[in-house]
């Protein structure tokens, strides 16, 4: 089973957003769409009110540098 992951954990977040959209440039994706992604993401288990700008942009950031390492 997958450990739980929470809104305080960008980085986590951002590299299982880059596996499940790997051509999808997160800076395109609106503040909206990226909570419904990480609210779907398996092993999420946070309340879905707890997200706010800050922590939607601390994971758009992480998942914007995975998609950039991926670019290679």
């Amino acid at each position: 089973m997958p450990r739980e992951i929470l809104w305080t954990d960008a980085e986590e977040i951002g590299i299982q957003l880059q596996e499940k959209f790997p051509g999808l440039d997160p800076l395109t994706v609106r503040f909206t769409d990226l909570h419904s992604y990480v609210t779907g993401l398996e092993g999420f288990a946070d309340a879905p009110a707890k997200s706010n700008e800050a922590r939607l942009e601390a994971i758009q950031m992480a998942w914007h540098q995975e998609f950039e390492d991926a670019q290679g």
